[in-house]
């Protein structure tokens, strides 16, 4: 699989290629209170006390109108309910890399934004002993797109409405004004632990109505000011 995907940008184009992909899970208060989230061990339905981080190969990266494949591997766990969800939120591309940002200083650090679908594979996320890596990282698991809006063109990131459509039904439908952490907190934080590096994603967190995605389904993320990212979903053959 690529680890790159080339996406309009501005009046060109942005090869989106980022040395690591770091998300930020429970951000909004009603997703934390969906009873599946809260499943994985270690969480109820309280905040967390610090942002819940963890990370995304940079080979789920898929395009916008690519498909989205359950793994084969998947069928062969024979899970009794098996589940593979579908999750919108707000992507940020890091303009240029650093550590330990100050928070008033973060916004500095952003290229631009851009849809995604953190794409989780629910049996195994909540089951595997490492924790939510395997889960979040299959190939094509995180569609991003259609286009990378520069940061200036966003007039506020915290007031973007968020639609997540299944086969033409409103799943998900939020704001980023609901997010616990923000995204200059967010930056620093995240840059206290690692360096982060230019064209890196962040992926902010989903709002409340997460849920399975089957074989032949269309899905699609709508963030204001940024478009609509749409992707089908097949099985691994």
């Amino acid at each position: 699989m690529a680890t790159s995907i080339r996406v309009p940008f501005g009046t060109g184009a942005y090869d989106v290629h980022p040395t690591k992909v770091l998300a930020l899970g429970l951000n909004y208060d009603d997703h934390i209170k969906e009873s599946w989230s809260v499943r994985v061990r270690g969480f109820d339905a309280a905040r967390p006390v610090e942002p819940v981080i963890f990370p995304k190969l940079p080979s789920s990266i898929t395009p916008h109108r690519s498909d989205i494949v359950i793994p084969s591997i998947v069928a062969g766990y024979h899970f009794p309910e098996e589940r593979t969800d579908y999750e919108g939120e707000l992507a940020l591309v890091l303009g240029r890399g650093g550590r330990n940002i100050a928070v008033g200083d973060a916004m500095d650090y952003i290229l631009g934004y851009t849809c995604a679908n953190d794409v989780s594979q629910r049996n195994i996320q909540t089951g595997d002993k490492s924790g939510w890596f395997r889960g979040k990282s299959f190939d094509t698991f995180l569609p991003l797109g259609p286009r990378v809006v520069a940061a200036s063109d966003i007039a506020d990131p915290h007031n973007l409405a968020i639609k997540t459509r299944l086969n033409g039904t409103v799943v998900q439908s939020g704001n980023t004004a609901q997010m616990i952490v923000s995204i200059p907190e967010m930056v620093a934080f995240l840059s206290r632990n690692f360096t982060l590096e230019e064209g890196d994603i962040i992926l902010t967190g989903t709002p409340a109505g997460v849920g399975p995605l089957t074989e032949g389904d269309t899905v699609e993320v709508e963030i204001e000011s940024i478009g609509t990212l749409s992707n089908r979903v097949v099985r691994e053959q």
